[in-house]
């Protein structure tokens, strides 16, 4: 069985400074007081259009972000491809509401796509959706409301967009990951990414759903769309995540009234998230399998499953991913393992990503052991390079 406690292969990438301001930025994160103080004075800040690059940049944006530009973003991607770690580039701006926000987001997700042409670093690009489309005609669109003249035409727009964007992933022979989203407009999300599927992935698997899997009915939903892809000749790529929204999610199911979408606890999503990959990899002819988790024991079952089956550590159907800034320790494990492994890179203007530092902070705080996990890593690197 793998183990991810070796931090000088996890941590040679770092600089002892950079390593003494992660031990700083994840202790301020292991408080729930200050990041919820924190969240709100920067959701403020950014309300009013207050500047707030001069704090945000050197600290949490530095470490979970690869940079401003796409240029920024491809230096990182070279350096971590020198620890046999790739990137997956996501320009992470999300919740566009206006059209020129959101033809803005289409042309810079374009414009990654072609910067993922032929750069063997670079193997999968990726976009969220809501950068696209409002999400109040996705919601519409999921509930099947009867749409305005103007919204059928915004559908319509994020309908042809989508198909572009796979378009040229296919042409450049990138794989591309359609990120997940809320459960009251995920539905019109995955009737769109089924139709790209179903016209692209043919011969193997070039454009990805992701599955949020604290959603109770995710499990089901994957073996029906295998059996879908099975039955009419397509090839299934599915990204697992365990989710992003679980606060906003159960929040919502109680004030309206209806029951949660989400597991009821931890264990019932690591069971679900554990079976749905054994399911995938016991079907490989018809599904690409995109494991995006900070998980270890979830990683360690698939690297069984991988080696008790004779599949290869580099099997084109088998990706692992971690954020970037968090689990370094599985990261380049894996990647000095020879397994397939890439980073996700958000990059984007510090103030058009806050929404996404924001969530990772919250997701630090709110996620078990996490935090906790991070800092003991950190703080046995700089022992041990002390000695």
């Amino acid at each position: 069985m793998i183990q991810f406690n070796d931090t000088q292969i996890a941590f040679a990438w770092r600089t002892t400074n950079e390593l003494k301001k992660a031990r700083v930025l994840f202790k301020t994160m292991s408080s729930p007081t200050l990041v919820k103080v924190g969240s709100v004075m920067l959701n403020i800040a950014l309300a009013i259009r207050f500047p707030i690059s001069w704090i945000v940049k050197p600290t949490i944006f530095n470490h979970f972000v690869g940079g401003e530009s796409l240029e920024e973003s491809n230096k990182m991607a070279d350096f971590l491809s020198q620890y046999k770690v790739k990137s997956v580039l996501d320009y992470s701006v999300e919740g566009a509401d206006s059209d020129k926000l959101q033809e803005d987001t289409y042309n810079e997700i374009l414009r990654s796509i072609k910067n993922a042409d032929g750069n063997p670093n670079i193997p999968f690009t990726v976009f969220k959706p809501t950068g696209l489309i409002s999400t109040s005609v996705l919601e519409k669109v999921s509930n099947d409301e009867k749409l305005t003249e103007l919204e059928n035409q915004q559908f319509n727009l994020f309908q042809k967009r989508v198909k572009t964007l796979c378009e040229e992933s296919v042409k450049y022979n990138t794989p591309i990951l359609i990120d997940a989203e809320h459960t009251w407009y995920q539905k019109a999300i995955d009737d769109v990414v089924q139709q790209m599927m179903e016209e692209f992935n043919k011969k193997e698997a070039l454009v990805f759903n992701t599955l949020q899997m604290y959603r109770s009915d995710r499990l089901d939903f994957l073996k029906t769309t295998q059996a879908d892809a099975k039955k009419n000749g397509y090839k299934l790529g599915v990204k697992f995540v365990r989710g992003a929204y679980m606060e906003k999610e159960r929040e919502r199911a109680q004030r309206l009234g209806y029951p949660s979408p989400i597991h009821l606890n931890k264990e019932a999503t690591d069971k679900a998230f554990n079976d749905a990959q054994e399911f995938a990899f016991m079907n490989l002819e018809t599904v690409s399998i995109f494991c995006g988790t900070h998980n270890e024991e979830s990683i360690q079952k698939l690297c069984g499953l991988m080696q008790n089956n004779g599949i290869a550590k580099n099997d084109s159907r088998i990706t692992f991913s971690q954020l970037l800034g968090m689990s370094d320790n599985i990261s380049f494990m894996l990647g000095h393992m020879g397994y397939n492994v890439a980073k996700y890179v958000p990059y984007g203007p510090v103030r058009k990503v806050m929404p996404y530092l924001i969530r990772r902070a919250e997701e630090n705080t709110s996620v078990k052991g996490q935090t906790g996990r991070e800092l003991s890593l950190i703080k046995s690197e700089l022992k041990r390079r002390k000695k």
